[in-house]
């Protein structure tokens, strides 16, 4: 699963990163002034630096959710874990825990002779 995700963001980020050089390729060979050009080329890469913070505060987020999100799952496990190793401490030494004999637990040997 982590494996297409990856996959999605590397082909997320060359399709970012290819719009991008297709824009500013676009720009630069457009009819405008020099002056210009370099205002909207300015313009476009302070709009696309607000965006890509935009993006990663809201992947921090979602990772500091999922982080949360685990700890609390761990944290879970732990009480259980920690619950039925103090039911069967107390089954043990009261006695309840005696070892029983079952048909996979006993061999049969025959001996001729």
């Amino acid at each position: 699963m982590a494996e297409r995700e990856s996959d999605f963001g590397a082909f997320l980020a060359g399709f970012v990163v290819g719009g991008v050089i297709g824009a500013v390729a676009a720009l630069l060979l457009a009819p405008a002034s020099g002056e210009e050009t370099r205002t909207i080329i300015h313009d476009r890469s302070i709009e696309l630096k607000d965006k890509a913070v935009e993006k990663a505060e809201t992947a921090r987020i979602k990772a500091e959710a999922a982080a949360a999100d685990a700890r609390a799952r761990a944290d879970e496990l732990i009480k259980l874990t920690q619950d039925k190793a103090t039911e069967l401490t107390k089954k043990s030494s009261s006695g309840q825990n005696k070892p029983q004999s079952t048909s996979s637990d006993t061999t049969e040997v025959t001996v001729e002779g």
